[in-house]
């Protein structure tokens, strides 16, 4: 689908498909795909689940369920069906000839999301690259009914090539000028990165799932004004602001990054290395987590997900259950600091609300005190260093 026929569908009524394969908190999945269909503008006038043990190779659904979408769809008045799993180009083809309106998946509108939100010329090159690798896949059911283009010279060429294969090079022509202008992009930020090492500044990478409040914690904590909105993928672009911090006595390095998802696509991680570059190459990572959703901890494996494919699995992580103001009075921590087993092992984690404020001081402290365990560490293995190189030349002196 173009950005403009994207654009001419904004507004408009949609209706939303999910296929419950067994998973846990199906319910909390279709309600995230209605919030990033109205992120994305559009009106859902009405949902359908149906439950299947795995997918049907050519509908995804079956003819019987898709016969009730079509159905469905036109009761309402739906102008187009959004899947909420990711589907193959021959199921995305058969389905819109079986229901007769545009059908999409949830990839799709992710990167439609994405194309309307990024604000910086590094972010707009990455949504292109992403979209135009999508689209590659599937230009058979868009070009598909055309006929040969006229080739050779006169009326005696060859049958030429056909329009699908026309749209194919010129696709594949602009994902590599995309490709080289986000190398020298990458090439800029490297050097940024290269400065701020060379300053010995502790870097610190805020990440979590989206819409888990990262933007106004990181708001609070250095007065800034980045873009914050209770709706999915509010922050695009990577945002660096220094954080002094009193007890230390130094500044930090604190970045905003593009929040995660569920079945985040491939080629958005691809494609975001570049901005995600913050994260692998952070100190220390603050996961924001939105401890007044019951599906946080599925949340927290899909953001460890992204991480271990972006190489960042390794970066040392405080936990940062959010949005404590929202939290039934029942389930309210009986303390604001402890531990979490994350992937096997204990890491710390502190209640906060953004919001208000209440807990923002426990962070700056464990900042703090993190910050002084890496500069004790750092001085004791250089002066452990220095030892060895006394060592060897009191031995040559000899």
């Amino acid at each position: 689908m173009s950005s403009e026929s994207f654009e001419r569908s904004a507004s408009a009524p949609v209706l939303l498909v999910g296929v419950d394969f067994g998973v846990p908190h199906f319910d909390d999945e279709l309600e995230e795909l209605g919030l990033l269909a109205q992120t994305a503008g559009l009106q859902p006038v009405a949902r359908l689940t149906c439950k299947r043990k795995a997918p049907d190779p050519s509908l995804f659904v079956g003819s019987g369920k898709a016969d009730e979408i079509r159905m469905l769809a036109q009761m309402h008045g739906a102008k187009e069906v959004w899947f909420d799993q990711s589907l193959s180009p021959a199921q995305q083809r058969n389905l819109e000839r079986h229901i007769q309106m545009p059908v999409n998946d949830r990839t799709m509108l992710i990167l439609e999301i994405f194309a309307q939100r990024a604000r910086s010329h590094e972010g707009k090159l990455q949504v292109e690259l992403a979209r135009l690798q999508y689209i590659s896949t599937r230009l058979v059911r868009r070009w598909s009914h055309l006929e040969r283009q006229a080739g050779g010279i006169g009326g005696r060429g060859g049958p030429g090539e056909k329009q699908i294969e026309l749209d194919r090079r010129m696709i594949d022509e602009s994902i590599k000028r995309t490709k080289e202008r986000l190398k020298k992009v990458k090439k800029q930020r490297t050097t940024q990165r290269r400065q701020r090492s060379r300053r010995d500044v502790f870097n610190i990478s805020l990440v979590g799932y989206t819409n888990a409040g990262k933007s106004t914690l990181f708001n609070s904590m250095v007065k800034a004004r980045a873009y914050a909105a209770d709706q999915l993928f509010a922050t695009l672009d990577t945002t660096t602001r220094q954080m002094y911090l009193v007890e230390a006595e130094e500044s930090v390095s604190l970045s905003d990054t593009v929040g995660f998802i569920r079945d985040l696509p491939h080629g958005l991680v691809d494609a975001f290395q570049a901005t995600l570059q913050e994260a692998i190459d952070a100190d220390l990572l603050l996961h924001i987590v939105d401890a007044s959703n019951p599906g946080f901890p599925e949340q927290i494996q899909q953001v460890q997900k992204v991480l271990a494919e972006i190489g960042a699995d390794d970066v040392p992580q405080i936990l940062v259950f959010n949005k404590l103001d929202a939290i039934e009075p029942e389930l309210m921590p009986a303390e604001l600091q402890d531990m979490y087993e994350l992937d096997g092992v204990l890491v710390p984690r502190v209640f906060v609300s953004a919001r208000t404020g209440q807990g923002l001081v426990q962070v700056r402290q464990m900042l703090t005190d993190r910050v002084l365990k890496v500069r004790e560490e750092a001085a004791s293995e250089e002066v452990a260093a220095r030892g060895d190189m006394s060592w060897m030349s009191s031995d040559d002196d000899a």
